[in-house]
């Protein structure tokens, strides 16, 4: 009879140490986190396009994108790969706008308001209204 109750005091101090040892605690878990976060961030990111004119053309890095009526909508945003990028707005009869964008993982709003060029105003103002 002794050995019978000497294996259950076995298992049952086995199970004491199992329990003694804590799980890791909210800081490594924390930590933890942190770290896949860290690896799965990406130096892409997005620009959503706020044009006056909203047909005037969006060119990335040298590259006719499309109007910025096509990237009004967050969904829609025009989509930057890591680096720094060149962004012209254009239109025939205004003056270009031309910025530098680097993404960092983010998305961001360009507000782009063209200004008409002296020479076409008139042919400006005139598209505008059709």
């Amino acid at each position: 009879m002794g050995a019978s109750r000497t294996l259950p005091l076995a298992a049952a101090a086995a199970l004491l140490g199992a329990c003694a040892s804590a799980p890791p605690g909210p800081s490594a878990t924390v930590a933890r986190a942190r770290g896949l976060l860290e690896g799965s961030r990406s130096a892409r990111g997005n620009v959503v396009l706020r044009c006056t004119p909203r047909e005037a053309e969006v060119v990335l890095d040298g590259v006719p994108q499309g109007l910025c009526s096509d990237f009004e909508a967050a969904s829609a945003a025009l989509t930057l790969g890591e680096g720094l990028h060149s962004i012209e707005v254009r239109r025939e009869g205004y003056w270009p706008y031309t910025t530098y964008v680097e993404p960092n993982g983010a998305r961001t709003t360009l507000r782009a308001v063209l200004r008409p060029s002296s020479g076409g105003a008139a042919a400006a103002q005139a598209g505008d209204a059709k």
